[in-house]
């Protein structure tokens, strides 16, 4: 039997952090992946292919725009299959950062197969037992599939099997308004399929600021989506190539494929957790702030655990396990600035609080909006879709929402001045290059406060000064 100082469960970002770092501090390391390959969801299943996707989205939705402004003469015909291609070429192209020979050579033993606890020190990996002081389970998540009736038999898609189809569909139903449906609903409208996107909620993006939202909502309607919201599916039938939703309100959905994308659920099964003493409730695995389960020597990170299922945050968190199992300094995982994107056409991306978690808090503060609209370089670049939201209480940032261009790049301004409780002042005073996106936060904040250079203490002062001194 061999032992180890750390074994890692869980190829994807957060297992390979951890097992890479670890290893190099010259511990004994062994990494467990299911699968035949490293990467995880987020290389081959999520953020990578996604986004791939979304690129080739945006070039088809420009080159129609160049259209219709006249610089091009016709729009070409699509190859879909051609997407696909190009979207498996990016996830090869960043395949061999995570290939296992990279981590053998820092001195990882790279295992594949199924593991599963026989107890709280020890693994069995494809039938081979292995032992270790620590553990780290990083095996994430999947899709979550709602029991509608018939949905089985009709069969559907879902982030693990869409980015394989080389066959667009004419049309394509999404079922989930989160971040993930909204993404692909928006990624196929624009490479032409007729796209309804159905959400159980009362609006898309539930979670996210619901001005944020709306005008997001809007944007996607003015693209050609049905958003459908309210809107519980009971069942669904199939009819050869065609599917057909039926909705609690006795109306239905036409479509040729379904996409389900109604969240997802943490990895725990088959894990053996149990026998490792691991307490697991229906986010995932229990974990305290450093990163800990009920079992102190076995520690987990990312989607498995929550709270956050973002590839960041995996990071994050292994950073947290890192400091604890291997540094032995006690450090806490702190959850107050984490950036949150949806990769949409404009980007929406937050920090912080929104403002229906700052009025569950009880906190007052005051809303800094300003338009996208207002913005030279938007105006520039036709893309004047979207606004900003920033939460001040007490002159510093307590949350924001950006619904804009690049917002995913933008929104780490915000994050920083939240980490070092900067004043919203310090943003202000700080020269914003002219024409950038970035100059949104600056003039968000001099718009909030521009009301007071209009008050009569300060016409007042003015007054003073201009006569009394020379």
């Amino acid at each position: 039997m061999r032992k180890f100082d750390v074994a890692v469960v869980g190829g994807g970002p957060g297992g390979l952090v951890v097992a890479s770092v670890a290893a190099r501090t010259g511990l004994r390391v062994c990494l467990v992946e299911k699968e035949p390959q490293l990467g995880g969801d987020c290389l081959h299943t999520g953020c990578v292919p996604s986004k791939a996707l979304l690129h080739q989205a945006q070039v088809v939705h420009d080159t129609r725009q160049a259209v219709q402004d006249g610089l091009l003469d016709r729009m070409p015909e699509l190859d879909f299959g051609q997407v696909i291609d190009r979207v498996q070429a990016v996830i090869a192209t960043i395949q061999p950062v995570d290939d296992p020979d990279r981590f053998r050579g820092y001195g990882c033993e790279v295992r594949f197969g199924k593991a599963a606890f026989v107890d709280p020190h020890q693994l069995v990996v494809a039938g081979d037992p292995i032992r270790a002081r620590r553990f780290v389970i990083a095996t994430g998540s999947y899709p979550a599939i709602p029991p509608i009736a018939g949905l089985e038999e009709a069969g559907y898609l879902t982030n693990e099997t869409v980015f394989l189809q080389r066959t667009r569909p004419r049309s394509l139903a999404v079922l989930g308004g989160g971040p993930v449906g909204v993404e692909l609903a928006q990624a196929f409208a624009r490479l032409g399929s007729r796209v309804s996107l159905v959400e159980a909620a009362a609006r898309i993006l539930p979670g996210a600021d619901p001005v944020a939202a709306a005008a997001l909502a809007t944007q996607l309607t003015a693209e050609g989506i049905a958003i459908r919201c309210d809107a519980g599916v009971q069942s669904v039938r199939r009819d050869g190539d065609s599917r057909q939703l039926q909705f609690a309100d006795g109306s239905t959905l036409e479509c040729e494929r379904i996409l389900v994308a109604t969240g997802r659920r943490p990895a725990v099964n088959g894990l053996g957790l149990e026998q490792a003493g691991v307490t697991v409730n229906r986010s995932g695995i229990v974990v305290d702030r450093r990163m800990r389960t009920s079992q102190h020597h076995i520690y987990a990170v990312g989607d498995v655990c929550g709270p956050y299922a973002f590839t960041h945050m995996a990071e994050y968190q292994a950073g947290i396990a890192l400091a604890n199992l291997v540094f032995r300094f006690p450090k806490k995982a702190d959850y107050r600035v984490v950036p949150r994107v949806v990769y949409t056409d404009p980007e929406l991306a937050s920090v912080g609080l929104t403002p229906a978690e700052a009025d569950a808090a009880g906190i007052r503060y005051a809303m800094a909006e300003f338009p996208v609209a207002g913005i030279d370089r938007a105006i520039t670049d036709g893309k004047r879709s979207g606004l900003a939201r920033i939460l001040i209480h007490r002159g510093r940032i307590i949350g924001a929402s950006l619904l804009a261009p690049h917002a995913g790049e933008l929104i780490h301004e915000l994050a920083l001045a939240m980490r070092l409780q900067a004043k919203v002042k310090e943003i202000s005073e700080l020269v914003h290059a002219y024409p950038s996106y970035a100059q949104i936060h600056r003039r968000t904040i001099n718009d909030h406060y521009a009301h007071l250079l209009q008050s009569r203490r300060v016409r007042w002062l003015t007054w003073i000064l201009h006569r009394l001194l020379p």
